[in-house]
């Protein structure tokens, strides 16, 4: 077992407050504060911490010394020697970019096209830097609100309606005369590619029409009104603006989850939240970004499909103390914990058994990990603990009144 601190990504749209509270640093950060890694991704592997408080290797480093001990055999032979997950304390303090990422055969697809171009992995036109999917799961730790998925049609021609923009007239049209994926493809494939010109005098108008329809008090489509007039203040000639209200506006309350596949377009807009991913760095933008968008190859991966929030809210099972969020991802699961260090109100403790790699990411209060016959290793919030494939059972008991933490493991094939 190795005691793990996370590698903190600082990037603009981050918040101040909420990783540096989590870590028991000085409020407010000197920077924003986005991520904090607990993985063995090369861009930011986690520190393994020794006995004595310091720095002894990483967890990239400790992993390659040892694939078949830290990972298992099936996870090796699965995964091609690589931690296949990634998990993140995300805080959003302003909206992301719109996105989507690629299926397992399109990465391949598209990793092996673009390396045939001789285009540099760290070019900025390249869309696939690996060969692998990455479908997300991101678990609320505050309130957090998203766009995701593309939202029934015949609901999104009653809000063009409701806007009562004239300028959006011919699109509302385009939608109206085929309500159905393939209109949501002609709808945003229209919007995507508009002239800056046209671009230019659209998004106003829409952000005029969304005032009034404010100030009249309706009230049916006001979290959507309001994200497209915050997005439009920011990106007040980005296109993917118009994109927003084709999507689900989706508010999440503090342990409800949304599982995004592949295919599925989205944009976080704020909140924190514990994030596990495929380890991959495969993105395609859609918009609310200055970054390289391919049209052309995100249309090829997007899914237009309508899809409810049911669709991509993960159904979840209680087992004891923990809360697992099920997902159909073979790189990651998972779960919640709540102990009650006093043991009057829930059990104290939790004994693991689960083979293969887990990482243990303390968000409240502190806890021991205890393999069998040998001394605890105790953990605090902002920290993780690394179970490798090789550690005996642990039990983890709650040193604290109360003690969140969030496990991460690599599924095994019958769950």
């Amino acid at each position: 077992m190795k005691t793990l601190e996370g590698v903190v990504r600082p990037y603009a749209w981050g918040s101040r407050t909420a990783i540096a509270s989590l870590r028991g640093k000085a409020v407010p950060s000197p920077h924003p504060e986005a991520e904090l890694w607990f993985g063995a991704h090369p861009a930011g592997p986690a520190v393994c911490v020794g006995a004595d408080g310091d720095a002894d290797t990483d967890l990239l480093s400790a992993i390659d010394a040892d694939q078949v001990g830290m990972l298992g055999e099936r996870t090796v032979a699965s995964f091609d020697g690589r931690l296949p997950f990634l998990m993140k304390i995300l805080a959003a303090e302003e909206p992301l970019s719109l996105q989507a990422h690629p299926s397992s055969e399109q990465a391949r697809e598209g990793f092996d096209r673009e390396n045939a171009l001789d285009l540099r992995i760290d070019a900025a036109n390249r869309n696939y830097r690996d060969p692998w999917h990455k479908p997300e799961l991101i678990v609320a730790l505050t309130e957090f609100d998203a766009l995701a998925g593309f939202r029934d049609p015949r609901v999104t021609i009653e809000l063009l309606r409701e806007l009562q923009v004239s300028e959006l007239d011919p699109y509302l049209g385009m939608l109206a005369g085929q309500p159905d994926s393939e209109g949501l493809r002609a709808l945003f494939t229209t919007w995507l590619t508009l002239p800056d010109a046209s671009i230019a005098t659209l998004v106003p108008a829409v952000l005029t029409g969304a005032v009034d329809l404010l100030g009249a008090g309706d009230g049916r489509f006001t979290a959507e009104l309001r994200t497209v007039l915050e997005l439009g203040e920011v990106y007040p000639r980005d296109p993917g603006v118009l994109a927003s209200l084709l999507l689900n506006r989706i508010h999440l309350d503090p342990g409800e989850g949304l599982y995004l596949p592949a295919g599925n377009l989205h944009a976080y807009l704020r909140g924190t939240g514990v994030e596990i991913m495929a380890n991959s760095d495969n993105v395609l933008r859609g918009g609310l970004t200055p970054k390289h968008i391919d049209v052309p190859e995100l249309l090829r991966v997007l899914d237009f499909t309508p899809a409810d929030v049911g669709d991509i809210t993960p159904p979840i099972r209680t087992v004891g103390a923990e809360r697992i969020y099920l997902t159909p991802a073979p790189e990651f699961r998972l779960s919640r914990v709540e102990l009650d260090g006093t043991g009057l109100l829930y059990a104290s403790s939790i004994c693991f058994d689960m083979p293969g790699p887990q990482i243990l990411a303390v968000l409240q209060g502190a806890i021991d990990v205890r393999p069998a016959g040998e001394r605890p290793i105790s953990v605090r919030a902002g920290q993780a603990i690394w179970i490798g494939a090789d550690e005996p059972d642990v039990v983890v008991h709650a040193t604290a009144s109360r003690a969140v933490f969030f496990r991460a493991l690599v599924p095994v094939a019958s769950e």
